[in-house]
């Protein structure tokens, strides 16, 4: 075993170590002492409760449930006000109450055992809530809704005038004054958000209720529908499946909030609704064996991503995973950075939340590290170290630093926490079915990507981003690997930028010999695609593509590599087994590229 094996090896070892807590004196509770009916179908939100309560805050527990279904209704979970990033702005969900249906709050040394049990929700919820809670483990179960918020219609008959559907038996609705309309357990539908699968050739592509909305609708039997209306040049294959959901991110699947050492195991999730698994402010994160993938023949098991973690710190392990079936990112990694708006003192300023969705949560304590950074050109310009933090306000923060603010200070800069930045690995896991992408990680951390499947991504695989005037999303990455992986015809949803990975900082200005991305490795990678589109690269140095093959099915019409504004890019030993690719460079030297691939474009800025 060579040195790196053995490294790999030590690191997996201790990781399982620190967070998988054996439990072997743990005070057993079982569930249905306290009135759990497993198969009983009655709602068992009270039971659990008082279950959860017997968890001792001091001592560890395993609470467990005897394998079986156990349903939970809103009426009686639990409910508290959360701040969730990237969920809801202020106008669409005014309110940030939000139920749970399991709760745990300050719990230490807690295994749930689930012995394959199907944990059933209705209505709107969160499924399992850890909030100030540290050494959790959740462990063999299965997560459905009764009613899924997303509907689904299969495409049975197709013409210009007349589309015949048959709707899943989840997805419940009404016909009103020759109108469907989409209703759940105490909720209804008057804003829509649709996308189609093709089961056929495994794509998801952005699509519009609008063409039913307008039409009449008429039940001909049951579950299917016909729609009379105009529906010329509208890409409706039959056995297609149109996929509606209310855009409004009201809830999350589960949330883990300024928690530690928490650990998911064989744990499935059917659906999701309003994010997913969103894990904020946390720290040291193992997610082994989870699948996101739909039940009962549905499309989708996400509302929207299926993990997403902001702000977090110590090491993400992501392995053995399968993702399937969402409406966006299948794993979103991110902090989230704030604008300075105003110098109070020479030490203090007055912070904004930028974007909508995100907002409410404190994003600083003291004792932090922060950089400063330059809005338009992404460029972390200085350090200082937090002295306190103070949220005054659902959209700002104070803050002051044990240091004077630095002179290079400009307008509309923002401010990152690299305290709250973890690493992550993703090793052993399926990405496939989303419009959107599978992995999107801006963290200044390690970052390792090895030996996963990425199946037909509808946008990048893999996107590296970092911006500080749209989501606000950071930060800029320093050590990443991508290796051993499978890419198999993804990108399809975006023309001509359909790179396989894209390396893509939102900078709007490009400082000389400053470059926000630094030491990316794509290496003994299989590529599957059609465009021959691989990789796109901005304002990033030391990148690395090498000894990967491509197989390129369809004549494409992008270079394989789009390189602007970089340097020291090495791209060199691959094997392209169809297709003579052409790398195309723009606003950089070419000796800053060193290449084996004869056709180098050099494209002018107009």
């Amino acid at each position: 075993m060579n040195k790196n094996k053995i490294a790999k090896t030590v690191f997996y070892s201790f990781m399982l170590a620190a967070l998988l807590n054996t439990h072997a004196s743990a005070a057993i509770i079982d569930v249905t002492v306290y009135g759990a009916k497993p198969n009983s179908f009655t709602d068992a939100t009270e039971s659990i409760k008082k279950a959860i309560a017997a968890c001792s805050a001091n001592e560890a527990s395993l609470l467990s449930f005897p394998k079986g279904r156990y349903d939970f209704w809103p009426a009686g979970a639990e409910e508290r006000n959360y701040y969730i990033s990237n969920t809801s702005t202020a106008e669409e969900c005014p309110s940030k109450l939000k139920r749970t249906g399991l709760l745990f709050e300050g719990k230490k040394h807690v295994t749930i055992e689930g012995n394959g049990s199907l944990f059933v929700f209705h209505g709107k919820m969160i499924t399992f809530t850890f909030d100030h809670c540290s050494g959790i483990k959740l462990q063999n179960l299965e997560i459905d809704f009764e009613r899924p918020s997303m509907s689904e219609m299969m495409f049975e008959d197709v013409s210009d005038t007349c589309v015949t559907v048959v709707i899943h038996p989840d997805s419940k609705f009404a016909i009103v004054d020759d109108k469907l309309k989409w209703y759940g357990e105490g909720w209804g539908m008057n804003r829509f958000h649709a996308i189609l699968a093709n089961p056929a050739d495994s794509t998801m592509k952005y699509n519009s209720w609008q063409p039913f909305d307008r039409a009449k609708a008429t039940s001909i039997a049951t579950n299917r529908v016909r729609f009379s209306g105009d529906f010329k040049n509208q890409p409706y294959p039959p056995g297609a499946v149109l996929t509606i959901r209310d855009p409004v991110r009201d809830h999350v699947g589960m949330f883990i909030n300024l928690s530690q050492n928490v650990t998911l195991i064989n744990v499935q999730m059917h659906y999701m609704h309003g994010l997913g698994i969103i894990s904020q402010f946390s720290e040291n994160l193992l997610f082994d064996g989870v699948q996101v993938i739909p039940s009962h023949n549905r499309m989708i098991a996400a509302f929207a991503d299926c993990l997403h973690f902001s702000g977090c710190r110590g090491a993400i392990v992501i392995q053995n995973c399968h993702f399937k079936g969402a409406h966006d990112d299948l794993v979103n990694v991110h902090g989230t950075q704030l604008r300075i708006i105003e110098r109070i003192a020479a030490n203090s300023v007055r912070l904004k939340f930028m974007h909508g969705q995100s907002y409410g949560f404190p994003a600083y304590f003291a004792g932090d590290t922060v950089h400063f950074i330059h809005s338009a050109s992404l460029h972390d310009y200085a350090a200082a170290i937090v002295a306190s933090a103070k949220l005054v306000s659902e959209n700002e923060m104070i803050i002051v630093f044990s240091n004077p603010l630095p002179g290079a200070l400009q307008k509309d800069d923002c401010i990152e926490n690299i305290t709250w930045t973890p690493s992550l690995t993703v090793q052993n896991c399926i990405f496939e079915a989303t419009c959107t992408r599978g992995i999107l990680v801006t963290t200044c951390r390690k970052v390792l990507i090895n030996d996963n499947t990425f199946s037909k991504t509808g946008m990048q695989a893999i996107l590296i981003a970092d911006d500080a005037s749209s989501w606000f999303e950071s930060g800029a990455v320093k050590d990443v690997s991508i290796t051993n992986n499978r890419f198999i015809k993804c990108g399809y949803n975006l023309g001509e930028n359909n790179y396989v990975i894209a390396i893509a900082p939102e900078n709007h200005l490009l400082e000389k010999k400053y470059y926000v991305h630094n030491n990316i490795r794509i290496l003994n990678n299989n590529f599957i695609t059609d465009s021959g589109a691989l990789l796109s690269v901005k304002s990033t140095a030391n990148v690395v593509f090498s000894n990967n093959t491509v197989h390129q099915l369809a004549k494409g019409v992008e270079p394989a590599f789009k390189l602007t504004a970089c340097d020291k890019i090495d791209i060199q030993r691959n094997q392209f087994l169809d297709l003579k690719p052409i790398v195309a460079i723009a606003g950089m030297a070419e000796k800053s590229l060193t290449t084996d691939i004869q056709k180098v474009v050099v494209v002018k800025h107009q």
